[in-house]
């Protein structure tokens, strides 16, 4: 079992910057594959990026490719997701999620866990 909590979202102009986290419980982190996801009202979930178990593999969205970087550090339970050139469009709630067996997806039925989600929002 795995509990994840994500920090760091709040309100930003366009343009600008937020940088997420989400904290997960556990003693094995670095067997999950972690993924962030959003959903805007109105709108279903989507994939923003991935990340498999020994940060060596990454995927983005096309959405947020060159703008969003995400990352992990397994030491401490941890993965980021560093947003900048932020615009409108990116407003949603923010989801991390964790996959069993370590191999990156963008896939929202591939995982396992989910935490309950950070909003961000960005302004015109």
């Amino acid at each position: 079992q795995v509990q994840l909590v994500e920090s760091g979202g709040g309100l930003v102009q366009a343009g600008g910057s937020l940088s997420l986290s989400c904290a997960a419980s556990g003693r094995t982190f670095s067997s999950y594959a972690m993924g962030w996801f959003r959903q805007a009202p109105g709108k279903e979930r989507e994939f923003v990026a991935t990340i498999g178990w020994s940060s060596s593999s990454t995927y983005y969205s096309n959405s947020v490719k060159g703008r969003f970087t995400i990352s992990r550090d397994n030491a401490k339970n941890t993965v980021y997701l560093q947003m900048n050139s932020l615009k409108p469009e990116d407003t949603a709630i923010y989801y991390c999620a964790a996959r069993n067996g370590g191999r990156y997806s963008s896939a929202i039925y591939d995982y396992d866990y989910w935490g309950q989600g950070t909003q961000v929002t960005v302004s015109s």
